[in-house]
């Protein structure tokens, strides 16, 4: 027996399989629909033009390539540890290491920014301008740590009718902006449609700023991996999977491509700006009252969805960790309601951080985190592929069998991704001062930190390691 099948047993005892069809779907695709379509489309749009839409196809099929990478090992073993599991497995306990704490980063950095976004979006109304953002923060985190640690199921059903919402929100307007078009109706002295293209022309400033936004675009798409996460307390994860994968990825490429050139056919893409999302930019240019409250309540919507998914994943991946020793031993407990209430709470600690920043520097609160997110996603999607090319060899090599359900290019697809990536990390570098410094920061920091974490715990894997092997004897 190989040392991998008891840690395997333990990443996934205590979980309860709660996640029913209708949870899993809109998981996967309530995961990818943030903010980053409801409100940062329109900076880019402004920036971009009609072109963005091709940007987000194109990063939309690299997002489908590494999901399906991360589908065929789900199917090969579900578990809650995800990638980080698959890592070990096919890769080495370095590499398990790496990828567990750079997807907690990943997801501590993203909280903290959407729990940012959530105190600005609630300043929205009048009611809520003269509290401080630090106590809005404060109240949102103590909403999402309630839901977590009640159950997977609770979770399940939050998940499942926060993306409903923002399902819903976009539909209505696709039902709305076709029905301006057909009806030939004027929108502040424009008339939608193909014409509107032509106008400032689908390139308006260029090719440059759509490759610049490329980054951006990836960001947005956060989120798309967490159905690796929940395959553990699936139902019948091996049918259910597959079938969130295919027709979820291409669900979520139909909403964010047919809302941004939907968007451009209504109004010239010089009539969008950051800061406001373009649904409202449309709405309120076509008189609708309270589109802004409307579509304000949807992106708050939307970022307590992305806090609640990141503080349950983060609890998830962490766990194997703990069982091999690459972390602290307290992750790896299960609370009575089938919850690694340790992750939960470790996650909880650090987005107070974010709770302090919003304090100390409410305006730069939001920026100083997001940038280390995007990094730490890159990282993350490159894992999950790097460890699907170790399981294509082990596959190879006769170790494992390979299932019907494969990548559809298999290791090209997987460096595909891969060199799509790098290519994002080096417009980062060139993005200055912002993205330069924050690469810079990154390395800087982060690969120290990592070193010195793999030394810090080598003790206690040592020792962890070794009882496994004695209960494998």
């Amino acid at each position: 027996m190989s040392i991998s099948t008891p840690v395997h047993a333990a990443e996934n005892a205590g979980y309860r399989k709660d996640l029913k069809t209708r949870h899993i779907q809109m998981i996967a695709l309530g995961g990818a629909l943030g903010t980053g379509l409801f409100l940062g489309a329109g900076g880019r749009l402004n920036a971009g033009g009609p072109g963005l839409a091709i940007v987000y196809a194109v990063c939309g099929l690299i997002g489908y390539m590494m999901l399906r990478s991360l589908g065929e090992m789900v199917v090969h073993r579900p578990t809650s540890g995800s990638f980080t599991s698959y890592s070990r497995e096919f890769l080495g306990e370095k590499a398990a290491f790496f990828a567990g704490w750079v997807y907690f980063i990943a997801w501590v950095t993203v909280g903290i920014a959407e729990l940012t976004a959530i105190a600005v979006y609630l300043q929205f109304w009048p009611i809520f301008q003269d509290v401080p953002q630090w106590v809005l923060v404060a109240l949102a985190l103590s909403i999402v740590v309630g839901v977590n640690l009640l159950g997977v199921k609770l979770f399940g059903e939050a998940e499942f009718w926060f993306a409903f919402i923002k399902v819903a929100a976009i539909l209505v307007f696709m039902g709305i902006g076709i029905f301006v078009i057909i009806s030939g109706r004027d929108v502040a002295g424009h008339n939608p449609g193909f014409g509107t293209l032509h106008e400032d022309g689908w390139f308006p400033n260029g090719v440059m700023p759509l490759i610049v936004l490329t980054q951006g675009v990836v960001f947005a798409y956060a989120g798309i991996d967490m159905i690796g996460v929940a395959a553990g307390e699936t139902q019948n994860p091996e049918k259910e999977i597959p079938r969130a994968i295919n027709t979820t990825v291409f669900r979520i490429i139909f909403f964010y491509v047919g809302s941004v050139l939907l968007l451009a056919l209504l109004l010239p893409a010089s009539e969008y700006k950051a800061g406001e999302s373009p649904f409202v930019t449309f709405l309120n240019a076509l008189g609708v009252p309270g589109a802004a409250d409307i579509m304000n309540l949807v992106v708050l919507t939307a970022a307590l969805s992305s806090v609640n998914a990141g503080l349950y994943a983060t609890a998830r991946v962490l766990k194997p960790l703990a069982h091999t020793g690459s972390a602290p031993k307290f992750l790896g407990v299960m609370s009575k309601h089938g919850v690694p209430m340790g992750g939960v709470w470790l996650t909880t600690a650090l987005l107070i951080l974010g709770v302090i920043l919003n304090y100390v520097v409410p305006s730069q609160a939001f920026e100083i985190v997001l940038n280390f997110g995007a990094i730490a996603i890159l990282a993350m999607w490159t894992m999950i592929v790097v460890a699907h090319l170790g399981y294509l060899k082990a596959a190879k090599e006769g170790k494992v069998t390979r299932h019907s359900y494969r990548a559809p290019l298999g290791a090209a697809g997987d460096w595909i991704v891969i060199i799509f990536l790098v290519g994002v990390v080096v417009l980062m570098a060139f993005d200055h001062p912002v993205g330069t410094y924050t690469l810079i920061a990154a390395v800087v920091v982060g690969v120290p930190g990592f070193i010195a974490g793999w030394y810090a715990t080598r003790a206690s894997r040592a020792k962890a390691l070794a009882n496994i092997e004695h209960r494998v004897d």
